[in-house]
């Protein structure tokens, strides 16, 4: 349902949201937190300095950071700045008879804007409001928290 861009996008904003603040956290280190393949995430971290979601700081203590607060970036947010979910507007087929859209082609366009509407109305400071959803989506399992569902 989502692509594999979205899901690198997610896990590197996760990890800077789940950054001090004022922290920075360069390409390799956020491709190791993350299990990301670092050629991939130069790609999708450029889309997101373009996006102005994160900013870029070069030098020795450099590396990258939010451009907002986490309660300010939504997960649609970092969604369209990588690959836009797709909505589905007329018949796929192509079929002039089709006006509206056939009733399978209409769930599914449902369904895509249920999946829009979540990720709009979630933002990243809820995705890191606690260190287990942190570690989580950096790979790291809290031992106290094994075998529980977070």
């Amino acid at each position: 349902m989502i692509s594999q861009t979205i899901e690198y996008a997610l896990r590197a904003m996760v990890h800077l949201a789940g950054l001090p603040p004022e922290s920075t956290a360069n390409s390799e280190t956020i491709a190791l937190h993350t299990k990301v393949p670092q050629g991939y995430l130069s790609k999708v971290l450029r889309d997101l300095v373009v996006a102005e979601l994160i900013v870029s700081q070069r030098g020795p203590n450099g590396g990258f950071t939010l451009a907002r607060p986490a309660g300010k970036i939504s997960m649609l947010d970092v969604v369209n700045a990588v690959d836009p979910l797709k909505r589905i507007r007329r018949c796929p087929l192509g079929n002039p008879a089709h006006i509206k859209l056939c009733p399978m082609h209409h769930r599914l366009d449902n369904a895509m804007d249920l999946v829009e509407k979540e990720f709009g109305s979630t933002t990243l400071s809820e995705v890191t409001a606690s260190n287990a959803g942190v570690a989580a989506c950096k790979g790291v399992v809290n031992p106290t928290l094994r075998g529980k569902k977070v």
